[in-house]
């Protein structure tokens, strides 16, 4: 029998179709079905099954009920398992109604985020928003909206602190950042909201799900000198490693073997190249004092 994993909440509906479509893809590869011939049997195509098999795609019940037929699935338990994990796939996680400000290709990543159990990531302009504080998100938001009404950027940096809540769970992921110091000295909305925020890096190098590490300008060109990127890593073996490369007007999201291991290696050699962790907070203390002078 098929195990179906219980859905987290907190996760939303994106890692729930993660997970019903690798179920779905098991029991397709144990049953000798070609993904030509599940398309057929849902009246549709052999790239639908790929999208759904991916978690790419929503769920008709319908088609999940086909498809668990088709593969042999006959235990009343288990098929409505299934069909009600399809069922959740489907429900709206808590980012939809920001959906008047938040862009299509951006909820994908809310839905990863919300479920990892690490997130790495990669900045080499701004604080990772998962630590920015609200006036600094604001300035942030300002770059990209100059004369969105007030109305709006409030929307968006609600939007962008509601994101944080992830780090205040019970069991909140394992978040590693790795800063350029140009970063951090960047005087984002100016030197009293950077000491602010500065500030705000410092206390977060006490949490103990929280790892910092500075690269600096000594360092000369690095690994990444590319560009900003976040790994994503899951509790369930059963879902891949995700890259996010996040762009002006869209988002690229990896999850092909080859493409993992080149970002893991450039993130592996960039905590190398950075300064160690415990040196993090006398960096971040120097910087802010900067600000202050």
């Amino acid at each position: 029998m098929t195990t179906v994993p219980a859905g987290d909440p907190a996760s939303g509906p994106t890692v729930l179709r993660m997970l019903l479509g690798a179920q779905l893809r098991r029991l397709r590869e144990g049953a000798g079905v070609s993904r030509e011939s599940a398309g057929w049997e849902i009246r549709s195509s052999e790239s639908k099954i790929s999208r759904m098999e991916l978690g790419r795609v929503g769920f008709k019940e319908r088609d999940v009920a086909d498809l668990l037929t088709l593969y042999g699935v006959t235990a009343a338990e288990e098929r409505e398992a299934l069909l009600k994990l399809a069922r959740d796939a489907n429900s709206p996680g808590w980012w939809h109604r920001y959906g008047d400000v938040l862009p299509s290709w951006f909820q994908s990543y809310l839905g990863l985020e919300a479920a990892a159990a690490l997130i790495r990531t990669y900045e080499v302009q701004f604080v990772p928003g998962l630590l920015q504080t609200p006036e600094y998100a604001r300035a942030v938001i300002l770059l990209g909206h100059r004369g969105a009404p007030d109305e709006e950027v409030d929307r968006r940096v609600s939007l962008r602190t509601k994101r944080q809540e992830v780090l205040r769970r019970d069991k909140p992921p394992q978040l590693w950042a790795v800063l350029d110091e140009a970063a951090l000295r960047r005087p984002i909305g100016g030197p009293e909201v950077m000491r602010a925020q500065l500030d705000a890096l410092i206390a977060a190098t006490a949490q103990p799900h929280v790892q910092l590490q500075i690269v600096p300008f000594a360092a000369g060109g690095h690994a990444a000198a590319s560009g900003a990127f976040s790994i994503l890593r899951f509790g369930d073996q059963d879902l891949p490693d995700v890259v996010y490369i996040e762009q002006l007007t869209s988002a690229i999201y990896l999850d092909k073997r080859d493409d993992l291991d080149y970002y893991a290696l450039a993130m592996e050699r960039l905590c190398v190249e950075a300064a160690p962790p415990e040196r993090t907070r006398e960096m971040l203390v120097e910087i802010r004092d900067e600000f202050s002078a």
